[in-house]
């Protein structure tokens, strides 16, 4: 029984091993928008701003935020939806 562990334990190992260091892209690679779909100076508007600048520390990218007002908030959720994918 213990042959078995071992070898489970030593099999496991040389594959952490083997597979190295992942070569993944580093996210986010551009600036990130944040969009509001209220005017400036409102709580939506000023909560979005302090996630936005605890976010940019925690990424280390810039956040842009930008208030799309008009429409009960359809304003802003069509620029969210035309906006380009990533």
């Amino acid at each position: 029984m213990r042959r078995w562990f071992a070898a489970g334990i030593v099999l496991a190992a040389t594959a952490l091993l083997a597979t190295g260091p992942a070569s993944a892209q580093q996210f986010p690679s551009k600036p990130i928008r944040i969009v509001v779909p209220f005017g400036g100076g409102s709580i939506t508007d000023i909560l979005g701003r302090v996630i936005g600048q605890e976010l940019s520390k925690a990424v280390g990218q810039p956040v842009i935020v930008e208030n799309k007002p008009g429409g009960d908030g359809a304003v802003g959720a069509l620029e969210v939806i035309m906006a380009a994918p990533d």
